[in-house]
């Protein structure tokens, strides 16, 4: 995909009701990657190298807005605040299920059976989630600055640095599209990775595009990040994982993605220095080389099953 090119027409999926925006960002004919992004922000905000990135390693990839954001969905629901959202024993608007649901319509929609999957942020837990509710339409994960799904209220509070999130919370700009704009890209800038230059330029051709973000709304974050799990544990995961995750995150402590990685069967650990809680563009190629490796290493796993099945069934039974 070229920055050229016209974007590619929004679609909508269906999930009992709740509408989806998702795109087809480009790589007709590779393999289905679904980008799954986190609370607060869009589909718009996937760095066009990086899409760049994973089709020119032969991935067909697409991504969506979660419900409540973007031109998906939004719930008038109760008043639900990001962080004390965490703890409450009630559920806001909808369950993590729910969310789950929504990522299988659009793979329905697409008309892919299954896909490798690579959520960021938030979206690496609503991925993690997806592979436990729907392990048949999941090839791979890759979990890119993510808690784990397994995380109780105690873990959280060792995962995040609450600091950060107090000075998240005192950025204060005019309630118009030039203060949204501002507000977005102090965003930007805030969860940049501190090893890296920050390229204005890139930031700014993201949120410009993302007139639906709820990057202002505590409300909508906080039903997000309130969405309540009962589903299966992270050890009913089996396919090809990888957690990603920057040694200088501003938001989450690397402890966060040991964890995660100890709790998946067979996962790998990937530290990236110097990244903080977004992807630099110097590090698009190495995340895409990463997920390559687990879209390679699932279908060798395919391959070796479909010959174990087909060796079952021609053998002679042994008495």
């Amino acid at each position: 995909m070229n920055q050229s090119q016209s974007p590619a027409p929004t679609g909508y999926a269906d999930n009992g009701g709740v509408r989806i925006a998702y795109e087809d960002l480009g790589g007709a004919g590779g393999e289905p990657l679904l980008l799954v992004m986190g609370s607060a922000v869009t589909r718009f905000w996937w760095p066009e190298g990086l899409v760049r990135a994973f089709i020119d390693r032969g991935f067909h990839v697409a991504a969506f807005d979660n419900r409540d954001s973007g031109q998906s969905t939004h719930f008038p629901a109760a008043k639900a605040k990001p962080v004390t959202a965490l703890f409450r024993k009630e559920v806001p608007a909808y369950t993590g299920e729910d969310v789950a649901d929504d990522a299988a319509a659009v793979l329905d929609a697409l008309g892919w059976d299954s896909a490798h999957l690579f959520g960021h942020s938030n979206g690496g837990l609503r991925a993690q989630r997806i592979a436990l509710r729907h392990p048949a339409r999941v090839r791979s994960l890759a979990l890119s600055a993510s808690v784990s799904s397994d995380a109780g209220n105690l873990k959280l509070l060792r995962y995040i640095r609450f600091g950060f999130v107090a000075k998240m919370s005192k950025l204060k700009f005019p309630d118009t599209p030039e203060g949204d704009l501002a507000l977005s890209m102090a965003v930007s800038r805030a969860l940049a990775s501190p090893g890296y230059p920050f390229d204005e330029a890139e930031a700014r051709s993201r949120v410009e595009k993302d007139a639906g973000s709820p990057v202002r709304d505590p409300n909508s974050m906080g039903r997000q990040l309130g969405a309540h799990w009962s589903g299966p544990r992270l050890d009913a995961i089996h396919v090809p994982t990888v957690v990603l995750h920057g040694d200088s995150d501003q938001l989450l402590r690397t402890s966060t993605a040991r964890d995660l990685a100890a709790s998946i069967t067979h996962a790998r650990l990937v530290l990236t220095p110097g990244v903080g809680h977004d992807i630099p563009g110097p590090m698009y190629g190495r995340y895409a080389e990463e997920v390559k490796r687990n879209a390679d290493e699932a279908r060798l796993h395919a391959a070796l099953y479909s010959a174990a099945m087909g060796y079952n069934e021609t053998s002679p039974t042994i008495r």
